[in-house]
């Protein structure tokens, strides 16, 4: 049966691309284009897809973290500047009543 009717994609391609690693909607829809032109079968893909992901580990939690080493204290000359002075207002002029009718 047709899942997506915008881009001809079946029940069985889905599974497929599932079976292949796809865990989600967005991750179907960037290999086969599903869902990706009116949308209204990204619910039936997450349906069918209805498993939760297997847990992958990240790449970041494999290798040791590695921090940047902290720069040397130099010692600063600068001077704060100075304030700026507050622009001029100048004065609102005064409104006038409208005229009686």
């Amino acid at each position: 049966m047709y899942v997506c009717s915008c881009f001809g994609i079946t029940e069985d391609q889905v599974r497929a691309h599932a079976d292949a690693g796809a865990c989600t909607p967005r991750q179907i829809a960037a290999t086969s284009g599903a869902g990706t032109d009116c949308g209204s079968c990204v619910r039936r893909i997450q349906g069918l897809l209805g498993r939760p992901c297997p847990r992958r580990e990240p790449a970041a939690a494999a290798a040791p973290e590695r921090r940047a080493p902290e720069p040397a204290a130099v010692p600063t000359t600068a001077r704060p500047l100075p304030a700026a002075p507050a622009p001029a207002l100048s004065p609102r002029p005064a409104r006038t009543p409208a005229a009686a009718v």
